[in-house]
């Protein structure tokens, strides 16, 4: 059993039986472009399998989802990894840096992943559509976050924004939301 399967088996995470392996055959990819690419400023595989759990910690409270986006997938998290532990829900992967954008292509196509649609464009370019989703990790301050998602959301659209501890600094007490709080993250969740 692998070190990461470890992990997310003591969170209580649930993911598919084929998430492992997916995931095993993700980080050869990473590995390999990331030497070309610079695609992750992770370390190691070690840090790699971090951002993986990091990614996945919110199946434990996010409900069934038929549609989801995220917002400046960079190498994959959490867009890539989430695509890959809920092969029921559609994800439009955004991300415009060109190199980032063909990876996530090499790496849908490579993994056989039908669920995944990769958006080599800003999010502002795209056209309003609703999502029952929408995530983003490391791309700005919540209330940008706010007015990126906006076209996307629809009554009861989730927005699940991955955070550090200064969350707490650019929330907006009229939403309704919710922080969880886990090892090094604070992940937060607002309800449209």
């Amino acid at each position: 059993m692998s070190t990461l399967q470890q992990l997310i088996e003591a969170r209580n995470i649930p993911v598919p039986e084929d998430f492992f392996t997916k995931v095993e055959q993700y980080k050869v990819l990473l590995e390999k472009w990331n030497k070309i690419h610079n695609l992750t400023g992770a370390k190691d595989l070690g840090q790699v399998d971090d951002f993986i759990v990091d990614a996945v910690t919110p199946l434990t409270f996010l409900p069934p989802l038929k549609k989801a986006m995220d917002i400046g997938t960079g190498a994959g998290f959490p867009g890539m990894i989430l695509a890959i532990a809920m092969p029921e829900t559609r994800f439009t992967l955004v991300e415009p840096l060109s190199k980032r954008f063909s990876f996530l292509q090499f790496v849908k196509a490579d993994l056989g992943l039908d669920n995944v649609e990769v958006k080599g464009v800003r999010v502002e370019q795209l056209d309003p559509s609703p999502y029952d989703l929408v995530t983003s990790r490391a791309v700005t301050d919540t209330r940008m976050l706010m007015s990126l998602s906006e076209p996307f959301c629809t009554e009861g659209t989730l927005l699940l924004f991955y955070k550090g501890e200064k969350v707490y600094d650019e929330i907006d007490e009229s939403l309704d939301y919710t922080i969880i709080e886990a090892e090094n993250r604070h992940y937060l969740l607002i309800k449209r």
